[in-house]
């Protein structure tokens, strides 16, 4: 039986979770409704799910912007964690005198706004021939000072003693790397891989200036070409919405445990 003094807590609590999750509600019924319907209002479930979707294939390249978008974020998440976790690794690890006089100029970088680089680096993609490929969608954001401080930060928990333990031993330190660190910051690797799907899937200003092919176009530059007509179908534009959200959802509850683990820094 719930105590009476946590009720005012369960009635905070319920209302907030309802504030929360009401716009993805409203998300998924506006996706089966008509313009009309969705101007109106209307916040229940209606019969157009299927018009809408048949207008936003016959509209727009779907499944090629949902495939350069799984593409995109997916090279972008693997190299990045990598990158980010080996100098996270070795910010910490490895001592030198310079090391934290470095880390600070990194974390300077932070403070860089993205829009103050972006010409430098548009040039500098158009002279290497980079535009519309992978590689001018990843490199600019390969390494963030975010990450590697993560890792950094997660790194303090992993034991120094097993690293000596197995240099004594003769593993190579690329070794100790691979098949001890790695393993056991899993958890770290998980949080670090949700930020930077989510970052790499919902990225639209640096993809729109190095995306200049439609063929190369992602979710969120197709969600944009769907509400900037001079007429917007809603219930399509939704539809676009809900199948841009879907993926990262379905991501972040398959690794939510390992996320809040590798948040805290959990280290097992």
């Amino acid at each position: 039986m719930i105590q009476r003094r946590l009720i005012p807590s369960y009635i905070f609590l319920s209302i907030v979770s309802f504030i929360s999750v009401f716009p993805l509600f409203w998300m998924v019924t506006a996706a089966t409704n008509n313009t009309v319907d969705v101007a109106r209002g209307k916040i229940w479930f209606g019969d157009q799910a299927a018009v809408n979707l048949s207008n936003l294939l016959a509209g727009q390249d779907l499944w090629g912007a949902l495939g350069n978008s799984f593409f995109y974020a997916g090279v972008q998440t693997i190299v990045a964690i990598f990158v980010c976790s080996l100098a996270g690794y070795g910010f910490e690890l490895y001592h030198d005198k310079y090391k934290d006089k470095l880390f600070s100029v990194l974390l300077l970088a932070m403070m860089v706004p993205a829009v103050a680089t972006m010409i430098p680096l548009f040039k500098m993609m158009a002279k290497c021939g980079f535009l519309n490929t992978v590689w001018a969608f990843m490199l600019p954001t390969i390494s963030t000072p975010f990450l590697i401080m993560m890792f950094r930060q997660n790194s303090r928990n992993f034991p120094v003693d097993v690293i000596e333990a197995a240099r004594i031993d003769g593993l190579s330190e690329f070794k100790i790397f691979f098949q001890m660190y790695m393993p056991i910051q899993r958890s770290t690797y998980a949080a670090a891989a949700v930020i930077t799907f989510m970052n790499s899937w919902n990225a639209y200003m640096w993809p729109r200036v190095v995306m200049t092919d439609n063929r190369a176009q992602t979710m969120p530059m197709l969600i944009a070409n769907l509400a900037a007509g001079y007429t917007v179908d809603y219930g399509m534009l939704m539809m676009g919405v809900l199948f841009c959200t879907v993926p990262t959802i379905i991501i972040f509850f398959i690794l939510q445990k390992q996320f809040a683990e590798g948040i805290t820094g959990a280290v097992k």
